[in-house]
């Protein structure tokens, strides 16, 4: 089914269920994998998944910057830091006879930026949800309810910055016309896999 392409691009807000969908189609298809959240270093979320501190510099960031000026941040090292790092890559994998498959997945994939590749091996797919199914995971995940009024307020503040970019490229894949696929109603992976390989079959030529 996805023997013509060499790469699969995955886009989407944190915590939508790109890592997921990508680690399972890479080990069912045996793809290589890659996060762009690999690819250069930028403030991450404001929890840490054990009970250490967050890092000072973190913390800072979500502190003095205000919602919009966090989301305009990360747009900024995602077009200037991240985006040459992808594009260098999906180019050698995509024009290299010899280079294996790939998964690649992360936020730092702007819909803006993936329709100016002009490759014809690749597929790209954002993941979307509503906001109230962002906040629910996220909360999940940054055991919320367990934090001090000062760690809730760092989350909080990551919260609202993946509201305005969850709207932002819900806008875009509607403006653009790309292929997407709403997440918040899909009970398991296999059921994620399996509509994601439909969405495949149905946007693409054969």
């Amino acid at each position: 089914m996805l023997d013509e392409h060499k790469l699969l691009l995955i886009g989407g807000a944190s915590h939508v269920g790109k890592s997921t969908l990508a680690q399972s189609l890479a080990d069912h298809f045996r793809w290589n994998y890659c996060s762009t959240d690999k690819l250069a270093r930028h403030p991450g979320r404001p929890w840490q998944a054990r009970s250490e501190e967050i890092p000072k510099h973190v913390a800072n960031h979500y502190l003095l910057l205000s919602a919009d000026e966090l989301i305009e941040d990360v747009l900024h090292h995602y077009r200037k830091n991240v985006w040459p790092l992808i594009e260098a890559i999906v180019t050698s994998h995509a024009t290299d006879p010899s280079s294996g498959k790939m998964i690649i997945e992360g936020s730092a994939l702007l819909p803006e930026l993936v329709i100016t590749l002009n490759l014809n091996n690749i597929f790209a797919i954002w993941l979307t949800s509503s906001n109230e199914f962002l906040r629910r995971r996220i909360y999940t995940a940054s055991q919320y309810e367990t934090k001090s009024s000062y760690e809730k307020m760092l989350v909080d503040k990551f919260l609202e910055r993946n509201r305005l970019y969850n709207d932002r490229i819900i806008d875009a894949v509607h403006q653009l016309r790309l292929v997407s696929l709403d997440v918040e109603d899909i009970p398991t992976v296999d059921e994620l896999m399996r509509l994601f390989l439909s969405a495949f079959v149905s946007n693409t030529p054969h």
